[in-house]
């Protein structure tokens, strides 16, 4: 009789602690290791962080300037994105000029819209097509003028969203040492030109063939590529833009959307164009955790 009692009350305290365990939870993920110097992530909907390193401190950013160009370009009154821009010698001048320049092969004479100079700024990174919607979109009566203007607004637009350690001395990023931001400023910058429907558009794709009119009237095709190595290797993935230069190293600002949620983030001074696509993915796969 004192067996059974004693197995009865055995069962019991067996069931209270059931009753009284904490429900499994999932293991909060562990922040990555990134190999760049400074990154952020945030949500792009709520704006909340999801990852930082050195996020605020001011970094040469190479050609992730180029987001700026587009968004000064794109902010523009009763812009028409089939207006022809004829190229100029001074644009290829420049690529020959500045060893760091990567060109969208622009040929002298060649009449090509706004439309393809956002294509050749944002996927093979052309410094000729910044330099052209500079030369466009700046105010002067000469192209010096024009271009000063240009990087003025870049600057006022920085300002206006609130990217308190952003400057710009270049439309293209190659500066001449006052040209810097930050992770969390160059987060915020792509995150409000990513609004702009034909931005969303450009820097999404992966390659494109653009027709353009030669200088004698005819026709000739444009092929551009995007630096971007995370279209078509993670799933998700739609924008934004890369960076390079001697003091900048390597940078990639980055988004993905995946079940309903975006994120977006920046990574700045990478050690190398492998890396730079390592951290963001790393950055990514974390933040899709969360």
């Amino acid at each position: 009789m004192r067996r059974a009692s004693a197995a009865v009350v055995t069962a019991g305290a067996v069931l209270t602690a059931g009753a009284l365990a904490a429900p499994a939870q999932a293991a909060t993920p562990k922040p990555p290791t990134i190999v760049a110097k400074g990154g952020f992530v945030m949500n792009n909907g709520t704006g909340k962080s999801l990852f930082s390193k050195a996020a605020d401190t001011r970094r040469s950013t190479g050609s992730t300037t180029k987001i700026m160009t587009a968004r000064v370009v794109l902010a523009q009154a009763n812009l028409d994105l089939d207006a022809k821009v004829t190229v100029q010698k001074a644009y290829s001048d420049y690529i020959v000029d500045n060893n760091w320049a990567s060109s969208a092969k622009l040929i002298v004479g060649d009449k090509v819209t706004v439309r393809q100079l956002l294509y050749g700024l944002m996927l093979p990174s052309g410094c000729d097509a910044a330099y052209a919607l500079a030369d466009k979109f700046g105010s002067g009566s000469t192209r010096a003028a024009r271009v000063k203007s240009f990087i003025g607004k870049m600057n006022s637009t920085a300002k206006s969203l609130g990217l308190k350690n952003t400057h710009f001395d270049s439309f293209d990023g190659i500066g001449k040492g006052a040209n810097y931001s930050t992770p969390r400023d160059l987060t915020k910058l792509a995150s409000n030109a990513m609004k702009y429907s034909t931005f969303r558009t450009v820097v999404k794709t992966k390659s494109t063939k653009q027709k353009v009119t030669t200088k004698s009237g005819g026709y000739r095709s444009m092929s551009w590529e995007n630096t971007n190595a995370l279209l078509g290797s993670y799933s998700g993935t739609i924008g934004v833009k890369t960076g390079s230069g001697p003091e900048a190293k390597y940078c990639l600002v980055f988004a993905a959307t995946r079940g309903g949620k975006t994120v977006i983030g920046t990574v700045l001074a990478s050690s190398s164009v492998v890396n730079r696509t390592a951290d963001a993915k790393k950055l990514m796969d974390y933040s899709f955790k969360k």
